[in-house]
């Protein structure tokens, strides 16, 4: 996952190459991804190979697997006569992207609950709930709060999604999260000032410990209701962003094709 989650990187290459030159690609990679979510490209921009494979320090054969990769993601556009430009993102898009997070997610809990083999195994749950808690008592300034809740939040979810036990969901998820605002924790930076933050993070500290719950007593149908509730937060974080304006410390913001009023 990205924005405080943990990313892993397959470049599925179906040609031979070295480790060395794997790791430059993969490095390539995420330098290429960083730049599309800080807005170096703006939308519908074309990318243009040669300065950028001397920018990311690679040459044509790995960039383009970079740019393909990044195509497949959904953060660039091939061009009907060749090439890629930078995509832009709907309000709908972003909709729909975080709807198809929660469906994923809700399927995760509920493998999790099924899968589980005992209470145990569910102990790293409860451990980022009460780590939340002790955060959120300390009652400390906004940027400082967000600060700490998003590793949690990354934590906990990636967490449930390991209990689930399936590599196919897995890469289904990782893909769904590939669009950075996707992420469980795109849209909580925005969260640093706003009046209900305090309400919002306690909500869904609640959340978390329903579908630690439900999974630790193999309620399957509980947790993915829940998981899938708890996902639909962030639409309400979306709108409530889209409304004010308000989106510093949003990955990908720039990447945004906004309507003249929400």
């Amino acid at each position: 996952m990205q924005d405080g989650g943990v990313v892993r990187c397959n470049l599925n290459m179906t040609r031979p190459s070295s480790p060395e030159t794997e790791s430059q690609t993969l490095r390539a990679l995420l330098e290429m991804r960083e730049l599309l979510v800080k807005g170096e490209f703006r939308p519908g921009e074309r990318i243009r190979e040669i300065p950028l494979a001397a920018r990311l320090r690679v040459s044509r054969t790995p960039l383009r697997l970079v740019l393909e990769r990044l195509a497949h993601e959904g953060l660039l556009q091939a061009r009907p006569s060749g090439g890629f430009v930078a995509r832009g993102f709907t309000v709908q898009e972003i909709l729909d992207s975080i709807e198809l997070r929660g469906v994923l997610e809700g399927t995760a809990a509920r493998l999790a609950a099924e899968r589980l083999q005992s209470r145990e195994e569910a102990a790293g749950l409860f451990r980022c709930i009460e780590a939340t808690e002790d955060l959120l008592r300390k009652q400390v300034p906004g940027v400082e709060m967000i600060a700490g809740y998003i590793p949690l939040n990354a934590s906990f979810h990636e967490q449930f999604l390991d209990l689930a036990k399936s590599t196919m969901l897995r890469r289904a998820l990782e893909q769904a999260l590939a669009l950075p605002f996707a992420s469980p924790n795109a849209f909580v930076a925005s969260e640093a000032e706003s009046e209900g933050r305090p309400e919002a993070l306690r909500i869904s500290l609640h959340q978390h410990r329903a579908i630690a719950d439900a999974i630790a007593n193999r309620e399957g149908t509980r947790a993915e209701a829940v998981a899938r509730e708890h996902a639909r937060m962030t639409l309400r974080d979306v709108r409530l962003a889209l409304r004010e304006r308000r989106f510093d410390g949003i990955p990908g913001a720039s990447l945004l094709r906004l309507p003249e009023a929400v």
